[in-house]
Order: structure tokens, then sequence, then C-alpha cells
């Protein structure tokens, strides 16, 4: 029986929620709510300029719908969450997409009726549980029912950093994203009061920037608070983003061990979150990823200081729109198996 979802927000992670949704067989999207056109957000579930055309389906809509495969899902255009008659249609979770209810009191305005959980596809406040799927989703429980997936970012970082902390003990470090633009950036230059440089022309410059992923690694494991720190590089790319993390660790180790670790993870414990690869890739390669992230063996790096301290350098790739989508969507349904959904 399929998971029937309702999501608020349909911008670049609400419409890979839907592809998603379909694509896995999974869930059933019952109902969108949205402030544009019900014909806007068919054209861009359709055609999409990163992930390319949703073939094999028909799309189509009328004045307040989106008919897909020839079944009405009713688009709504409510600004507060608690306005939106989701228990019409029988809506069991709420994916939360618009980036704007990041509070368990804000976002958890969705639950009641058929509405059981409510899950925020963006960091959420100290106050929302947060769950990175594969990493301590084991702790998600029937009790949390307005819950956090986390950044792209931290989801990429965090199960390897799982894996080199499980193996190796981890003394700190720091990462860098070199991440894609993203819609809160800008074209054109213009003003972003909150942050100067990322209203710079988004297609023309490397715009170093703020990332919490590191900080918001601790909610995830938290050994790791106070040991690691980060930046974000936006740079001129539509999709496909990667983290070099730099840190130190408990005992020396070699670059096999490392690489060794990782593999086994991606076949174990981390299988379907964590993917292991040899190839020489490139940040297209990785668009399309349903992983998590994407662990670059053949860029594993070792210096081993003359005062004995030693250094590594891991690379992670990941799909900051699809694979991100991915692991929220793993989240999901294990909330609904906690639910009783399923």
């Amino acid at each position: 029986m399929s998971i029937k979802i309702a999501i608020n927000g349909f911008g670049r992670i609400g419409r890979l929620v839907f592809r998603r949704a379909v694509e896995s067989g999974e869930f059933e999207v019952v109902a969108i709510n949205d402030l544009s056109s019900a014909a806007n957000l068919a054209y861009l579930l359709k055609y999409d300029s990163a992930q390319g055309v949703f073939k094999g389906h028909e799309i189509s809509h009328d004045d307040n719908n989106i008919i897909f495969d020839g079944r009405i899902i009713p688009v709504y255009s409510e600004k507060n969450p608690a306005d939106i008659p989701w228990d019409k249609n029988e809506a069991e979770l709420v994916m939360e997409c618009t980036g704007r209810f990041r509070t368990k009191d804000s976002a958890g305005a969705h639950l009641g009726g058929s509405v059981k959980g409510v899950i925020i596809s963006a960091p959420a406040d100290k106050d929302t549980p947060t769950f990175v799927y594969g990493v301590n989703s084991d702790e998600l429980t029937s009790e949390d029912t307005v819950v956090s997936g986390a950044s792209c970012t931290t989801n990429c970082l965090a199960p390897v950093m799982k894996v080199l902390d499980e193996n190796f003990g981890v003394e700190g470090g720091f990462m860098t994203t070199v991440h894609a633009y993203t819609n809160d950036q800008t074209n054109l230059d213009m003003v972003k009061e909150k942050d100067f440089r990322r209203g710079r022309a988004s297609a023309a410059n490397i715009i170093p920037t703020t990332t919490g992923a590191a900080k918001a690694l601790s909610l995830v494991l938290p050994k790791m608070k106070g040991r690691m720190h980060g930046i974000s590089m936006r740079v001129p790319v539509i999709d496909g983003s990667v983290v070099d993390l730099t840190i130190t660790l408990n005992n020396k180790v070699t670059i096999e061990e490392i690489n060794n670790a990782m593999k086994e993870a991606s076949e174990t414990n981390l299988k379907g979150v964590l993917e292991y690869s040899d190839d020489l890739l490139v940040s297209s390669d990785i668009i399309g990823s349903t992983y998590g992230a994407v662990f670059e063996s053949n860029q594993t790096i070792i210096l081993d200081n003359p005062d004995g301290k030693q250094y590594v350098k891991v690379l992670a790739w990941y799909d900051n729109e699809y694979g991100y989508t991915c692991q929220f969507m793993r989240l999901a349904k294990l909330m609904a198996e906690k639910l009783n959904l399923v």
C-alpha cells in the first residue's frame, strides 16, 4: 500500500519529491500546496533544466489541479499551513519543502486529521529533531512527528564522517563544500543584505559563503560537536556538488585503510546511502545520483607532517538536489513505518 503524501512548496525539492515518489512506487502524492499557478507548476514538473524531462508520463493541468497520468492532484494556494485542507485528500505525511516553516511549531501546523507526520526538507531549529538517513535514523521513534531531514551537504558529510569516526576516531577538521548555485542566489548583481556576496552573479563567480553543515553535523553525530568547521564555495554549475574534507584522526592510517573502510560501509550498513567509486568523476556525472554521498577513492590523500601529525583529505560528491531528495524520501518511508502507516 502506497504512503499518501502531500507536498507544501513545489520548488526544486518539492518537484523532485514528486518525481521520487513516482519512481519509487512507495508513495502517492495526493495534494500540493504552492502559491504559483497549476499551469506553471505542471510545466516545471515536466521540464527540468538540471534533472531532464520527466519522461514516460502524461502531465497536464486545469485551473486548480495537476493531472498526472490521468490522476487529478489538487493544487492549493494557502500561505498558512494550518489552512491547507490536507484532510480532504487523506494525506498521511506532509513534505514541508517551502524552506519557510523550519520550526517544530510552524511545521507542526500541518498536523491533524489524516496528517500524522511532517518532514522538513531543510535545516531546522535546535528544538526540532534532525535525522540523516543511515546515520542516526535508527533513533527515530513514533513520538517524532515533526522532523528535519537536515541539508543536502549534511547528508553527504555525515555518512562519510560516521565511517571515519567509527573506524579510526576523528579528532577534528575542516570541510569545504564546492556547491552548485541555488535559487537563493541571483543571476545578476543585486542587494543581499544578509550576505553581500550571495548577491553577486551566480553564473559568473566563485562565491565564498557560509554553510551550516559542519555545525549541523553534531545534531546527527553528537560526538562531533565543536570538532568541525567549514565554508561553502558556490560555483557556476547548475547541479552536482562535492565535499572536500580535511581531518585529523586518533590513530595513524593508510590510504588503503581509509578506502577499504568506505567500501565496506557502502556494501553493508550504509548501502544505498554511500556509494564507493574508483572512477574519475566530475560534477555533471553526479546529476541523478540517488546516494547521499559518492566517495571517490582516488582523491584520498594523507600527509605525514615532520612533527608526527597526520592529515587526511577525502572527497565525496553529491547531487545536492536529487541525491538529497532520495535521502529525504528514505526518511519519509521510515517515519511512515514508525507511525504504522504501512
